[in-house]
C-alpha cells in the first residue's frame, strides 16, 4: 500500500519487535502535518515536544514498538505527568497531540487500532481571556519615545498589533510590501497558512509612516535586502521575543501594574470591538478565528464588564 508520502510500506508486527525506532515514526508524522496539514512552526513544535517525552517515557518503560502501546501504558504516561505536578491544560495537550498520532499511525497502517481513542482529557477550569482596559490600552500605546529609530518602531508594533488584532507571529512575519498605507491594510497568514487582509486606521497609519520613512533605514544598516517590516538592532527580523520585551519595557515605564502579555492585546482588541457594537462575525474574520465559538468567549467578557460598570455606577445596584 502506499502512504501519505506515495511511498510503498509494508508494515508487520515483526518488523517494529525487531527494533525499528519509534521516533522515526515521530518524524515522517511532523512531516506529513508540515506538508499536508500546513501547521505553523509553533504547532509543530509542540507536537513533535510532545510526543518526544512520550516516546521517551515508553522506552524507560522497556516499551519498543508502537504496536505494543496500548491504553493503560496511556493513561500511566498521563499519572506521571500529573505526579511531576503539570496543569490540566498541559495534560490536555498532551492526550491530544498522543490521540493525534495514533490515528495517522492507524490510518498509515501501522497499528490496527488507536488506544487512546476514548481516553478523556482532564477537565480544564475554563478562565475567561485576561482584557486591558481602553486606559491602560491607551497608557501601554503612548509609551514609546517617537524620536528615535527604535522608538518609531516599537510606537507603529504597538499601534498595528492593537489596530489589527494580529498575532505575535503574525506581525514579526510581516514584510514591507505586506503593508497598503494608502489604501490602509495588512496582509498577513495564519495558521494553517491562510491568508487574510486585515484593516487599520488613522493612528496605525501615522505610526507605520513615520517609522517607515524616519526610523527604518536608521535600523537597517548595511543590509538594503532585508525585506522584514519591523527590524532589531542588528537590521535583521525583529522576533517574537523581541516583540514581548518590548512589552515588558513599556508596561514598566508606563507604571503600569498588570503583567500584560503580547496576547493580552489581542484579547483585547476583540473585547473593545465587540463592546463598542461590532459584529461578531466581522471579529472573527478579523482574527482569523477558525470557529466562531473562540470569538464567542469576548461576549461574555464583554457582558461582565457591563454588569461591573452597572454596579459601580447605577445607584441602586
Amino acid at each position: 500500500m502506499l502512504n501519505v508520502f506515495g511511498e510503498k510500506t509494508s508494515y508487520s508486527h515483526a518488523f517494529f519487535a525487531k527494533g525499528n525506532p519509534m521516533k522515526a515514526y515521530l518524524e515522517r508524522y511532523i512531516q506529513y502535518l508540515k506538508v499536508e496539514r500546513g501547521l505553523s512552526a509553533n504547532t509543530l513544535s509542540s507536537y513533535e515536544r510532545d510526543l518526544n517525552q512520550f516516546i521517551s517515557y515508553l522506552e524507560k518503560e522497556a516499551i519498543t514498538a508502537l504496536t505494543l502501546v496500548q491504553r493503560h501504558h496511556i493513561s500511566r504516561y498521563m499519572l506521571h505527568l500529573k505526579e511531576q505536578g503539570r496543569k490540566a491544560a498541559t495534560l490536555s495537550r498532551h492526550i491530544v497531540s498522543v490521540r493525534a498520532f495514533f490515528h495517522y499511525l492507524v490510518i498509515e497502517s501501522v497499528i490496527v487500532s488507536n488506544p487512546s481513542i476514548y481516553m478523556e482529557a482532564p477537565k480544564q477550569e475554563k478562565k475567561p481571556p485576561s482584557i486591558l482596559s481602553v486606559s491602560v490600552t491607551n497608557m501601554l500605546l503612548e509609551a514609546p519615545n517617537s524620536v528615535s529609530a527604535s522608538g518609531k518602531r516599537d510606537k507603529a508594533m504597538l499601534e498595528l498589533i492593537y489596530a489589527t488584532g494580529i498575532r505575535v507571529s503574525e506581525l514579526a512575519a510581516l514584510n514591507i510590501e505586506d503593508v497598503n498605507l494608502q489604501l490602509g491594510f495588512v496582509q498577513c497568514v495564519g495558521t494553517g497558512q491562510k491568508e487574510r487582509i486585515v484593516p487599520f486606521g488613522k493612528m496605525a497609519a501615522v505610526a507605520l509612516n513615520d517609522y517607515l520613512q524616519l526610523g527604518r533605514d536608521a535600523l537597517l544598516t548595511a543590509r538594503e535586502s532585508e525585506s522584514a517590516l519591523f527590524l532589531n538592532h542588528l537590521g535583521t527580523r525583529l522576533t517574537r521575543q523581541g516583540f514581548w520585551k518590548t512589552i515588558k519595557k513599556y508596561t514598566k515605564e508606563a507604571g503600569i501594574a498588570e503583567d500584560i502579555t503580547p496576547h493580552m492585546l489581542r484579547h483585547s482588541v476583540a473585547a473593545h470591538l465587540l463592546e463598542n457594537g461590532a459584529d461578531i462575525r466581522a471579529v472573527q474574520e478579523l482574527l482569523g478565528h477558525a470557529d466562531v465559538s473562540t470569538t464567542l468567549k469576548y461576549t461574555q467578557v464583554s457582558k461582565a464588564r457591563i454588569k461591573e460598570t452597572y454596579n459601580r455606577a447605577h445607584p441602586r445596584a
